[in-house]
């Protein structure tokens, strides 16, 4: 069974830390890009960080550039979103997401699974 499961979020002050964490279950994580995408009331869905499998590549949104740093621990199938400097506008919903591309001699398969989200608000 496939499964993301996300932790970390809550309520914190503007300017404090939250770290996100996800961990991964009935897939081959290693094998899987990971991102982090966000959703406030009434917003489409943002991504907010990217890393790829092996994890020496990662991209932020800019809107979070400087303040948010994503990670993977691929021996404990677990990527991080550490997320620092909070602003209100960084309030929503936050949703791991796993995903890969496989390429066969007759075509190509998307693999795309996701967490059931953690809400991050930031207020005073």
């Amino acid at each position: 069974q496939v499964q993301l499961v996300e932790s970390g979020g809550g309520l914190v002050q503007p300017g404090g830390s939250l770290r996100l964490s996800c961990t991964a279950s009935g897939f081959v994580f290693s094998d899987y890009d990971m991102n982090w995408y966000r959703q406030a009331p009434g917003k489409e869905r943002e991504l907010v960080a990217h890393i790829t499998a092996p994890g020496g590549i990662t991209n932020y949104a800019d809107s979070v550039k400087g303040r948010f740093t994503i990670s993977r621990d691929n021996a404990k199938d677990t990527v991080h979103l550490q997320m620092n400097s909070l602003k209100p506008e960084d309030t929503a919903s936050y949703y791991c997401n796993a995903e890969r591309v496989v390429i066969t001699t007759t075509g190509r398969r998307r693999d795309d699974y996701w967490g059931q989200g953690t809400q991050v608000t930031v207020s005073s």
